[in-house]
């Protein structure tokens, strides 16, 4: 994706960056305590009924990512497009999470859940330009190989968008909470990975 400029500088956790035709994109880790009425009010709504929170309280959400913020296998991130809240981005590493007793994890796999917040007006297209981005942001660390998602297997709406995004299916999997469809989007290939070829 093509950025007009990129001031994240060394921190894994946070991105700075504009994206050309789309906005200014940041990414931080989630402040338990001062995001916490923004994040209820997300996880809560019926639109976000796969995300498995809609009865949980504000407390319980608070208690939620400030334990994941205690992990160092699991991370989530608040996302903002030009200054406002557009959508809640967490990542893991599936040999640490219940989904790695369900598929074979293999060195480099690395997994991300993605919940797109509310939009004031539709905006064609926004969803795919957002996880675009995002994706920017995950394959910045050279050691992910490939990207696991795994939606609801009822979640029609972001397996399609997953698919158009080039992850390819896996197997469907049953974990404590839910059946799950994974997802798989190998790194792509570009000029600093690939290896030099004698030609002689």
């Amino acid at each position: 994706m093509t950025t007009e400029q990129d001031t994240t500088g060394t921190d894994p956790h946070h991105h700075d960056r504009d994206v050309a035709g789309f906005g200014r994109l940041t990414v931080r880790p989630v402040d338990p305590d001062g995001d916490v009425d923004l994040l209820h009010g997300w996880v809560t709504q019926e639109r976000a009924r796969f995300w498995g929170m809609l009865d949980a309280d504000r407390e319980r959400v608070r208690e939620i990512y400030t334990y994941l913020n205690s992990l160092t296998t699991h991370h989530a991130y608040l996302v903002r497009r030009d200054g406002l809240p557009v959508a809640l981005f967490q990542t893991y590493q599936p040999e640490a999470d219940p989904v790695g007793e369900c598929y074979p994890v293999q060195p480099g796999d690395f997994g991300l859940h993605l919940l797109v917040g509310p939009a004031a007006v539709a905006e064609p297209g926004f969803t795919g330009e957002l996880l675009g981005a995002l994706l920017d942001f995950v394959w910045a660390d050279p050691n992910r190989r490939r990207l696991l998602a795994e939606p609801d297997a009822r979640n029609d709406k972001a397996i399609a968008r997953l698919l158009r995004s080039g992850f390819h299916l896996g197997p469907i999997v049953d974990k404590p909470e839910k059946r799950a469809q994974l997802l798989f989007l190998d790194r792509p290939v570009v000029a600093a990975d690939r290896q030099p070829t004698d030609e002689r």
